[in-house]
């Protein structure tokens, strides 16, 4: 008999995002409360804004190199310019089931001591930790050439239960 696992605490923030720039923005403000060993999931259809997201959150941690789409290479490392953490950006898109699939990114050795972004990781890379963000990007309802998009942000574990994702509404 499998043991019942306690269900993890959950903190969510609703957003309205209206332009690319205030998506960066948003990625800026994730900067200010990541740290190393932080998990982030990321989910929306192709051109809702995840790489925008992730290039203002390695702008916010001061990495090294430009954030774009790792949709080719799977697996881009930003290393910190100063004392803060690495940011390791993975696009899942064409990877396979979970987390066998990616063993070869070693993303449980870089999780330590990085904020790893997964693009399209859902149901792929939960198991790295019990502590993560799930980052649902949608268009607004009806808009479909509007750049207006509705971010759910769901933290999952203490860690995001203790931090609280106020600093995100900006």
């Amino acid at each position: 008999m499998e043991a019942a696992h306690p269900q993890a605490a959950e903190v969510v923030v609703r957003l309205d995002i209206n332009s690319p720039e205030e998506m960066r923005e948003l990625g800026l403000r994730l900067a200010a409360v990541a740290r190393p060993g932080d998990l982030v999931m990321l989910t929306g259809e192709l051109g809702a804004g995840k790489t925008t997201l992730t290039r203002g959150l390695g702008e916010g941690l001061g990495v090294r190199g430009a954030v774009t789409s790792p949709t080719f290479v799977i697996a881009r490392v930003h290393p910190p310019l100063g004392d803060g953490p690495a940011l390791v950006h993975v696009d899942a898109y064409r990877l396979g089931g979970g987390l066998d699939d990616m063993e070869d990114l070693d993303l449980d050795v870089a999780l330590s001591d990085s904020v790893v972004v997964v693009e399209w990781g859902d149901g792929k890379v939960e198991e790295l930790s019990d502590d993560r963000l799930r980052v649902v990007i949608d268009r607004a309802v009806g808009d479909t050439d509007d750049e207006r998009r509705v971010v759910t942000v769901t933290g999952t574990g203490e860690r995001w239960a203790r931090t609280g994702l106020a600093a995100l509404a900006g």
